[in-house]
């Protein structure tokens, strides 16, 4: 089947019908997936995305069937998802998962503890208006018994005792002062809400076409650059050579050359190449500190407003106690008598007691209960960094994967890269 597939014409009908089938398979489930990452992972509209994924399906197709290098090229971009392109790929999408389900979360959160402060304010706030209003109600009172002590007497009339309270008349001010800055707030974090995720979809739709762009554009150059240059990727004992040196009786060329050439399908990795994997590895680990940030801040927010709630609702309420107590009397002196006789007339002895509690928290607050973070979220960004991993150290077999498509497709150029390793080796030895 790949003999068919890799073939630039078909030599008969029956493979061309081979091809044709292989091709439409192939553009079938590649626009299926191509559907589901611009709908699910770029959040583009449904219509576009059918309308894009059969557009797109239709191309390929007759690409794939008319054009060989294209197939080449096409075949190469698999094992180049392995590379760091991919790994943009897959970063891009985890920044997106993060952002679209970890981020309203701890905004949501947030605004749980918002609600709590602003049920605290209110009820404290309605509180204290109601001890204005036990004053007034003191005040009243007291300055009733004092009236009727002045009126009971005709010696001096004061002014009336009463004092007038005015606190009460701005309580709807002060309600409405709080709601407009609760409105204000809710506000606030919405916008930053939808400039969050605004910014992370166009940030994300720019890496990802990026991206896409480059993991063809890199096919194409390797394809490019393995059909014109003899020199280019050409370090591997592969069965032509080994076929070419058996045939010339130069077996040994390929024994004491072994640190220098390396096995397509073996294992080995050069220094260089794991010291790259390494960098790469680095690179990548930053990127996932970031996110376990992120993540952090998520069991943070929900923690904090885990526990205001609860100890919010353990609030209890204080008792204030308002105590008057006054005693009047009035002394009658003669100048004469003084010294003789002293006489003292108690006109007015008060003495109560007002009870008031302040109330912080109430049952009938509408708060939000605070949302604790999706165990699944983290499952599936996890086993995404492990594939991240995974490809940092494939991504040296997957370069090779590339190098054994190409040869596959272009066998003729092949065997010419055999000879010229072959002749670089013999006037090295």
């Amino acid at each position: 089947q790949w003999s068919v597939y890799s073939k630039p014409v078909p030599a008969n009908v029956r493979e061309l019908w081979t091809l044709l089938l292989q091709c439409s398979c192939t553009t079938v489930v590649i626009g299926g997936l191509f559907y589901n990452w611009m709908f699910a992972s770029l959040e583009y509209s449904q219509h576009l995305c059918i309308a894009m994924a059969v557009s797109f399906s239709l191309l390929l197709l007759l690409t794939l069937f008319l054009v060989h290098p294209a197939r080449c090229v096409f075949s190469m971009i698999m094992p180049t998802l392995g590379t760091k392109q991919g790994r943009k790929l897959l970063l891009s999408t985890c920044i997106m998962i993060v952002v679209v389900n970890i981020t309203p979360n701890i905004i949501s959160n947030i605004k749980t503890i918002l609600q709590i402060i602003k049920c605290i304010c209110k009820n404290s706030s309605e509180s204290l208006l109601n001890s204005t209003a036990l004053l007034e109600t003191a005040s009243w009172q007291f300055g009733d018994a004092i009236q009727e002590t002045v009126n009971s007497i005709n010696i001096y009339r004061p002014m009336n005792g009463h004092f007038q309270f005015s606190l009460l008349n701005n309580s709807s001010l002060i309600y409405q002062q709080m709601h407009l800055a609760g409105e204000k707030i809710g506000r606030d974090f919405l916008a930053v809400e939808i400039l969050v995720k605004d910014s992370v979809r166009v940030g994300n739709r720019l890496v990802a076409g990026f991206s896409m762009f480059y993991l063809c554009f890199e096919s194409t150059w390797y394809l490019k650059n393995y059909l014109t240059n003899l020199r280019f990727d050409n370090f591997y004992i592969t069965k032509k050579l080994e076929r070419l040196a058996v045939e010339k009786r130069s077996a040994h060329l390929l024994v004491g050359s072994s640190k220098s050439l390396i096995r397509p399908s073996g294992l080995k990795l050069s220094r260089e190449e794991v010291m790259l994997c390494l960098v790469q590895a680095m690179l990548l680990t930053v990127a996932l500190m970031l996110m376990l940030v992120v993540v952090a801040m998520d069991h943070f927010a929900f923690r904090v407003a885990d526990t205001v709630v609860r100890k919010a609702a353990q609030f209890s309420a204080v008792p204030v106690t308002l105590s008057i107590k006054y005693k009047a009397k009035i002394g009658i002196l003669p100048s004469l008598l003084r010294l003789l006789l002293y006489k003292e007339l108690t006109l007015l002895d008060f003495e109560k007691s007002y009870n008031h509690s302040l109330i912080f928290s109430s049952a009938h607050c509408r708060i939000s209960p605070p949302t604790p973070p999706n165990p699944s979220v983290m499952l599936v960004v996890g086993l995404l960094f492990c594939i991240l991993y995974a490809t940092v150290f494939l991504e040296t077999y997957a370069h090779r994967l590339c190098r054994k498509i190409a040869g596959s497709f272009f066998e003729t150029w092949e065997e010419k890269r055999a000879h010229y390793l072959y002749k670089k080796l013999s006037r090295k030895h």
